[in-house]
């Protein structure tokens, strides 16, 4: 995105919570991450641009209305929603969506992690985090330590390309801690040796401090992150399913409703569990019409604190049903 539409953007942003939303310019400096003063410029610069008229001419006024609506339905502190690629009809919708996202993730990420305040951060896995990680900043905060949340590899050696905690770690020259352990455990038996190792213990302890948490939704289906990657075979994907599973977060499968599963895979999983109504920021990564029941999901279970998405899954997830 060119620092022209990047500042566009901007502006619309800010004058939609001036104009429609009746924010004050500190609550919106306060919202966007900028000074009062770059609030103030950004709200003259829509006018002298000719975006507020009637309304907000400008895609990304819906975008906000959006947002709006998901923060007010689920409680969330943060919340970016951006233009959709039109729907599964758009052969080219999950790149297009991808995009986007990562570059409004990277916008979200950039605020939590540019504090000189020493930070411990948990990084789950995921094509969008992935892609919002490779355009955040870079910048020098060694006092920061980062964490991954998933198993190194699967059961044959294999490493997961999505694993995207070290590429931040090495964006921000920050110390990182690798979970030394399958994603999925061989048997229920096998997971706890992994677990009870003292290695292991370390890096689980830390991410049960973290202080953020960014992390990826997944699908439970054929050919999504998990079956894609191995770690789960077709016929464990069609068990899943049937058990009611509809996405998943650091492997962790839930139902439409955002309820977590008992299952024979969750008895393997070696991934450290996620806390139902966080306490720190839980912020998660994800759009495209094939994630929407996910994202709708896992808004509902609780477990989030904030999203970046686009308008397709904002859509899906402020319906009744």
């Amino acid at each position: 995105m060119s620092s022209g539409a990047s500042k566009l953007d901007l502006a619309a942003r800010a004058a939609w919570m001036y104009y429609v939303a009746g924010n004050t310019q500190n609550e919106i400096a306060e919202r966007l991450g900028i000074s009062r003063q770059m609030a103030q410029r950004m709200v003259a610069y829509a006018g002298a641009a000719n975006l507020v008229k009637v309304q907000i001419t400008h895609p990304v006024s819906s975008c906000l209305e959006l947002a709006q609506g998901l923060q007010e339905r689920y409680g969330l502190q943060v919340c970016r929603v951006v233009p959709g690629a039109g729907g599964g009809d758009n052969p080219n919708e999950s790149q297009e969506v991808q995009q986007m996202l990562a570059v409004a993730g990277a916008e979200v990420m950039d605020q939590y992690l540019s504090p000189e305040t020493p930070l411990v951060v948990n990084v789950g896995s995921g094509r969008t985090l992935k892609a919002a990680i490779e355009k955040i900043t870079e910048i020098d905060r060694p006092q920061h330590q980062i964490v991954s949340m998933i198993g190194a590899f699967a059961s044959d050696g294999s490493a997961n390309r999505y694993d995207v905690a070290l590429q931040a770690a090495e964006k921000l020259q920050a110390r990182f801690y690798l979970l030394p352990a399958p994603r999925v455990a061989e048997s229920e038996s096998d997971r706890k040796q992994w677990c009870n190792h003292r290695a292991y213990k370390i890096v689980a302890g830390l991410a049960e401090r973290a202080d953020i948490t960014f992390l990826g939704i997944g699908t439970i289906a054929l050919q999504g992150a998990m079956h894609e990657d191995g770690f789960i075979d077709d016929a464990e994907v069609a068990q899943l399913q049937k058990q009611g599973a509809v996405g998943e977060m650091i492997c962790h499968a839930f139902d439409v409703e955002g309820r977590m599963l008992a299952t024979a895979l969750a008895s393997r999983i070696t991934t450290p569990p996620l806390a139902a109504r966080p306490k720190h920021p839980v912020i998660a990564f994800a759009g495209g019409s094939k994630k929407a029941e996910a994202v709708r999901a896992a808004l509902r279970g609780g477990w989030l604190t904030g999203l970046v998405t686009d308008e397709v899954c904002a859509r899906h997830a402020l319906q009744d049903s």
